[in-house]
């Protein structure tokens, strides 16, 4: 985690989508990892004010200016990812370093050229044709506006209604054209021929610059590639080697998954490009090849570049069919290949999405579009998806992540504690629906539930939570308790103990399957009390150690902390007490006179001592621990379940030998 970024702890982590950067990795900081609080920190933020500010305005300014050297520099930074993986195979044969990447960078060129070659002679044959498209076109265009057309007779309509609405009829106003004159004589203007000289610059000219911008990519990658560990010092050097071992394997991680997305995503849209081809082949559409390398290069732009592809044949379709058939296919063709390659396609190859957020790409596509033009939008994508590869990786740059990335900005217990703080008990039911497909409701509780009330308890305890806010809260968490309390896992939640879970009593029961079912007598209602400590919020957590306890098959019931002081109120058939209370809610010396008297109470039942979040070394479980005695203690709801289990176990029966010594 980034510095400043609080932690919550919990028994196990909480499952999140796949993306196509992979889990996180390490990250390149050296700070401490904060203690739990109420406070969401922000993620590696620059420092605000006006010099932030005018920063950005100046770097905006600066990418316009020098447009004409970055984009070469990005195209050629995007290529030498693309190479990498190729030139470490070609390596991985016994080529040369320095061979191998002259090798692929040659390779590269001679692909480049002749897919460029191919298009320009497709280009040459389209022009060639488009005259002989004229007929279909206007033959077309007659059908529909003429009188039988379709919108020839919205046309006379239209033309009716007007006529009526201004109130002319059939006697038409006196012309008052002049009259004709006589014809007007024929001029013409004739240009000298073109020179040598000119007919070279009109030819060469438009060359020029995309020559010149290629020539200036190959030797970029070409020094890319031959001096990459040099470069990579340097940027160590830049972000800082205090941790070099953590900071250089970051940079390889960043590397080598950058280097296999752009890969896969070049050869994705090459399959694309000869799929789209090969249909238009079929279809009978002419110059199937350059539409086929247009719609694998439009799928680097993200949401219109379909559409894009799509256009170019679909028109064409228009003017070489004279009827329809040509363009039904055509769409069906673009309908059925683009939702293939996204849905099914590319979530088999890197994930089921490029770890940017939908926003962060229509905005970075905006963005990109403006400063450099249609070179832009088809950067627009692998920019993005590089800025938030380092934001996961560097901490300084960690904002780029939680601006730009798909991950949730707030932990799943953060997200609790804000959705119940707004009073959004919609929010809270549609999160809680959400963990519950991967988590049971054992784990949604540990994990993000209770530490989400651990939040809250601290900034009441600090006194920045009011009486209002705080009764809000409590009712939005009862809300969803109550809509929880028919849930149905769909299997047992396995155990997995914190920490040493005692039978008899501290004897360590940590099995990782589920557990089995308690014999009946455990099952009756009452016969395991959870009994709230004195904090704000300990009633919520106890219903839901009761409503975890039940679901296993436990006859348990929550109760208030007030049911401690009616003695004669003491129930029969108890065989478990759960003293439940968060970390920070109960002082150690409320918390030890609770236990007391629980005992005094229940002399002959087990006594668990829960404190949700704890550490170890906590005051509150310390006291506890010591008044307890040979009872249990649990720091989670996995724990106090797992405590019972080996308390409702059925004791195995000596063996003959351990009789006859005893």
């Amino acid at each position: 985690m980034g510095p400043g970024r609080r932690s919550v702890t919990a028994t196990a982590p909480v499952e999140t989508m796949p993306d196509s950067v992979g889990p996180r990795p390490p990250r390149i900081s050296l700070a401490p990892r904060p203690s739990l609080s109420g406070e969401v920190a922000a993620a590696g933020v620059p420092a605000g004010g006006p010099g932030v500010f005018y920063a950005g305005i100046a770097l905006v300014a600066v990418l316009y200016a020098t447009r004409e050297l970055l984009v070469p520099l990005a195209l050629a930074v995007l290529l030498a990812f693309v190479l990498a993986p190729v030139v470490r195979a070609i390596r991985r044969v016994g080529v040369p370093r320095v061979a191998s990447e002259m090798l692929g960078v040659l390779l590269a060129v001679a692909v480049i050229s002749g897919i460029g070659a191919l298009m320009g002679r497709q280009l040459a044959e389209l022009a060639r044709d488009l005259p002989f498209y004229q007929a279909t076109v206007s033959q077309k265009l007659t059908g529909l506006m003429g009188d039988q057309g379709p919108l020839g007779h919205a046309s006379e309509l239209l033309r009716s209604l007007g006529e009526g609405l201004s109130g002319k009829g059939g006697t038409g106003a006196p012309s008052t054209a002049p009259q004709a004159g006589p014809p007007p004589l024929p001029v013409e203007v004739r240009e000298p021929a073109p020179g040598l000289l000119t007919v070279v610059q009109r030819v060469v000219g438009p060359l020029l610059g995309p020559v010149a911008t290629t020539g200036i990519v190959i030797v970029f990658v070409v020094f890319l590639l031959l001096y990459r560990e040099d470069l990579r010092d340097r940027l160590i050097k830049l972000m800082g080697s205090r941790d070099l071992q953590r900071t250089t394997a970051a940079l390889n991680e960043a590397a080598s998954r950058l280097s296999r997305y752009f890969l896969a995503q070049t050869a994705l849209n090459a399959v694309f490009g000869v799929a789209i081809s090969a249909g238009l082949w079929a279809i009978g559409v002419p110059n199937p090849l350059l539409w086929g390398f247009i719609a694998g290069l439009m799928r680097f732009v993200p949401f219109i570049g379909g559409f894009i592809a799509a256009a170019f044949p679909l028109l064409l379709a228009i003017a070489v069919d004279p009827g329809w058939t040509m363009l039904i296919w055509v769409i069906v063709l673009f309908a059925v290949a683009e939702p293939v390659m996204a849905q099914a396609v590319e979530p088999m190859v890197y994930g089921h999405s490029t770890g940017l957020s939908p926003v962060a790409v229509l905005l970075a596509t905006a963005f990109w579009a403006w400063l450099w033009g249609p070179i832009g939008l088809l950067l627009a994508t692998p920019l993005t998806v590089g800025l938030v590869v380092l934001g996961r990786h560097v901490d300084r740059l960690e904002f780029l992540d939680v601006l730009l990335g798909d991950r949730a900005a707030l932990e799943p217990s953060e997200a609790f504690y804000q959705r119940a703080l707004a009073g959004d008990g919609d929010g809270l039911a549609e999160q809680a629906e959400l963990q519950l497909r991967t988590l049971p409701l054992l784990g949604y509780y540990d994990e993000v539930a209770l530490p989400g009330l651990s939040l809250a308890q601290g900034d009441a305890t600090r006194g920045a939570l009011d009486r209002t806010r705080l009764d809000v809260l409590r009712a939005r968490v009862d809300g969803l308790l109550d809509d929880l309390s028919e849930h149905e896992d769909a299997e047992p939640p396995a155990l997995e103990a914190d920490g040493p879970v005692d039978r008899d009593p501290n004897e360590a029961a940590g099995a990782q399957e589920p557990p089995p079912p308690p014999p009946p007598e455990w099952g009756a209602p009452g016969t395991v009390l959870c009994v709230a400590g004195r904090g704000r919020l300990d009633e919520q957590a106890t219903t839901m150690l009761a409503q975890v306890l039940n679901l296993a098959g436990y006859g348990a019931t929550a109760l208030p902390a007030e049911a401690l002081r009616d003695a004669a109120a003491t129930p029969a058939g108890v065989r478990a007490v759960v003293l439940s209370a968060l970390e920070g809610g109960s002082g150690a010396a409320s918390a030890r006179y609770a236990m007391r008297r629980l005992r005094r109470r229940f002399p002959d039942a087990l006594l668990v001592a829960g404190v949700w979040g704890a550490e170890r070394d906590s005051p509150v479980l310390a006291a506890l621990r010591e008044e307890n005695g040979r009872g249990c203690e649990a720091r989670s709801l996995r724990d106090a379940l797992a405590c019972l289990s080996a308390a409702a176990a059925p004791a195995e029966p000596a063996s003959p030998r351990a009789m006859a010594e005893g």
